[in-house]
């Protein structure tokens, strides 16, 4: 996969992902304002409903006096005719006279005022009384004249009871209308109206409420109140026939919020869970893919190196073959075991790289079998430097040994640990573009011995010191091949000292060296 199109991938995932997330919380965010609309609209129906229970309340009383005023036959303190209409009409072919009267009477009962507590001594209530008359009178032929007495004659009485309530209505909000509201009705009713209301529409949160009379707070609120116009619903109280009124009925939830959330919490936190898992699989995605390109992209430069590697000893085993192959040369014994010697050489290399694939692998798989046995690190430190000495030598370098532990026996195991001193040394050697001058040191801290192998050399970023011990790791330079080696080896000499329950670290700076320290435990 190209880089561009590497990069192009990731960020079209990305968008997605983002794209997924932000949809995810306008639609959250407006579930939660849908329910807050249908919270605030169920709030306001059950508010009507308390202040038509309000009113009925104080109805009651009324409805007491006025069933016994007109059902005890009480009589009217005073009567008063309030619609009058007269009908007349003769009809010639019957020879008859017909009359009709149609009257709407008013009568008015004065019931005692301390049923109400208003202050006043009395309240007048009414009883509206509709009364029908049809009389029919017979006619004399010969002068025309009506005969007083009619010959058929219908009445009806019927009351009007709706007029009778609207009229009493229109009296009793009259004499209420400056009546204080703490009189009319108490904290208790009004708590107890608005919570069982509030449970008939499923709301179930804690709630303040007050009254206020104009802009004014009344008597009639809870300790809590606070009026806040952005969460406080209200509606009017106490209307007048004219649906006109001083007062209002507010309620406040503190935990408005809170709850509105608890009503969508489940779908809150089954989107957080999938929305987690997309995040967290994404996540896993981009970076398998990145760590797959960055492996990709080392195995690409160590098969390139191992190629390397491979085709100068082939190359020169190849030449060495010509080379004895002559007739002038396979005579001569001296040139053909050097051109053996070489061959040999060249093999032992090849086989030492192939050794080194093989170890780390098995190291990997954990079938490599380290047996470990009581060494003297200043031995093993010797050992290497001896298999090395001559490179160096070659290089025109130095390597200086300052082994001033006083104590150095360790659990190690000998070919594994004298390779791991090896390959640091010919780290040292191979990244050295003067003659390399090395120095080894060992001593001694609490229950460790400490070594540390030292170059002035070419050194390391901070950069690659942080993945010098990873494998296939090398340091990019422009050209792969400059300098020898795979990327294995640093790898192979931390899986062996971690083996060992030792640890090891690098402290560099580029162009003037590295220092690479290991501290393994001693034992008695």
């Amino acid at each position: 996969m190209g880089k561009k199109l590497f990069i192009l991938l990731v960020i079209l995932m990305s968008l997605s992902l983002i794209g997924i997330i932000f949809v995810q919380a306008y639609f959250i965010n407006n579930t939660l304002e849908n329910e807050g609309k249908q919270f605030t609209s169920d709030v306001k129906r059950s508010l009507i409903s308390v202040s038509r229970g309000v009113e009925d309340k104080e109805l009651l009383s009324y409805d007491r006096l006025y069933r016994e005023a007109v059902k005890n036959g009480r009589t009217p303190d005073t009567t008063e005719i309030r619609q009058l209409l007269i009908f007349e009409s003769f009809d010639e072919e019957n020879n008859q006279a017909i009359s009709f009267k149609n009257a709407i009477s008013e009568e008015s009962f004065k019931v005692p005022a301390l049923f109400f507590d208003i202050g006043t001594d009395s309240i007048n209530i009414s009883r509206f009384t509709n009364v029908s008359e049809t009389k029919i009178f017979e006619g004399k032929p010969l002068d025309g004249k009506v005969n007083l007495n009619p010959i058929q004659q219908f009445t009806d009485y019927s009351t009007l009871d709706d007029i009778s309530r609207r009229h009493y209505k229109m009296g009793y909000h009259r004499a209420y209308r400056d009546y204080p509201v703490y009189k009319r009705i108490s904290n208790e009713e009004v708590a107890e109206l608005l919570e069982s209301q509030f449970n008939i529409a499923g709301i179930n949160t804690e709630f303040e409420y007050a009254i206020y009379d104009k802009d004014l707070s009344t008597k009639i609120r809870s300790e809590n109140f606070e009026l806040n116009p952005e969460s406080t619903i209200g509606i009017p109280v106490f209307m007048d026939t004219e649906n006109h009124s001083n007062y209002s009925l507010y309620v406040d939830f503190p935990e408005r919020r809170k709850y509105l959330l608890s009503s969508i919490l489940g779908m809150i936190a089954l989107s957080f869970i999938f929305t987690s898992i997309i995040v967290l699989a994404y996540s896993s995605a981009i970076y398998q893919l990145i760590k797959q390109r960055q492996i990709s992209q080392i195995k690409t430069d160590f098969i390139n190196n191992m190629t390397h590697e491979f085709k100068t000893p082939i190359a020169t085993i190849n030449l060495a073959l010509d080379s004895i192959k002559n007739p002038k040369i396979i005579n001569d014994k001296e040139k053909v075991m050097r051109y053996l010697k070489m061959i040999k050489d060249e093999n032992k290399r090849m086989h030492a790289q192939v050794e080194n694939v093989l170890r780390i692998s098995k190291l990997e798989k954990n079938e490599l079998n380290i047996s470990k046995e009581r060494l003297k690190l200043h031995d093993l430190v010797e050992d290497a430097i001896m298999h090395v000495e001559l490179i160096v030598e070659d290089r025109k370098g130095s390597i200086t040994a300052h082994l001033n532990a006083d104590k150095s026996s360790v659990l190690a195991n000998d070919t594994h640990f004298t390779n791991v001193i090896v390959n640091v040394l010919d780290n040292a050697i191979k990244y050295s573009d003067k003659p390399p001058k090395i120095d080894v040191y060992t001593e001694n801290i609490g229950n460790n011995v400490i070594l540390k192998i030292s170059d002035q050399g070419n050194g390391m970023s901070k950069q690659v010191q942080k993945r010098v011990f990873e494998k296939f790791y090398r340091e990019h330079t422009g050209n792969v091949h400059n300098v020898k080696g795979h990327g294995l080896g640093l790898a192979y000499v931390k899986r062996i000292v971690d083996d060992h329950q030792g640890h090891i670290s690098v402290e560099s700076e580029k162009g003037k060296g590295s220092v690479f320290t290991i501290k393994l435990p001693l034992i008695s």
